[in-house]
């Protein structure tokens, strides 16, 4: 927006007699941020928070209840900690654990890379059929991969 003389003129009018920045941004037709941002850079005096604060002393808790004088003579009661089962050992090591992770298994630069299965399991592996010209992968993964913007908006119903 082109903030003309007029247009500053009005805003502070309009700040001076308190009205909301959403109010001066719908009366202005534009929106609450650039009316906060050119009142910030003119340097209108701040707004008190719209937003209410506790009294200090106050609280909105319900108030506690007294207890009555009998449960007030009721003795406390013991508590008596159950007695803990021994801890194990930890056990004793085994050796070195051999790595989950394993070598990207594929065949050639022209080999599909669809994942097949969950990362980490032992039948996980890639699709490597034959990957399109330009593309990292087959023809049927790419069809899954690469979805027009038209396919999409046809789905989303």
């Amino acid at each position: 927006m082109e903030w003309t003389a007029k247009a500053i003129d009005l805003l502070r009018a309009l700040w001076a007699e308190g009205h909301s920045t959403a109010e001066i941004g719908r009366r202005m037709g534009v929106t609450k941020n650039a009316i906060v941002g050119k009142a910030h850079r003119l340097d209108l005096p701040a707004r008190p928070s719209p937003i209410r604060k506790q009294e200090a002393g106050g609280s909105s808790a319900a108030p506690r209840r007294r207890p009555s004088v009998r449960e007030a003579a009721l003795p406390a009661r013991r508590i008596v900690p159950q007695p803990q089962p021994a801890a194990a050992p930890p056990p004793a090591a085994a050796g070195p654990v051999a790595a989950a992770v394993r070598p990207f298994p594929r065949a050639s630069m022209r080999s599909c890379c669809w994942p097949i299965g969950e990362p980490g399991a032992r039948d996980f592996r890639f699709c490597a059929a034959e990957a399109d010209p330009g593309k990292p992968y087959c023809a049927s993964h790419v069809a899954v991969a690469y979805v027009r913007v038209r396919d999409r908006r046809s789905d989303a119903a």
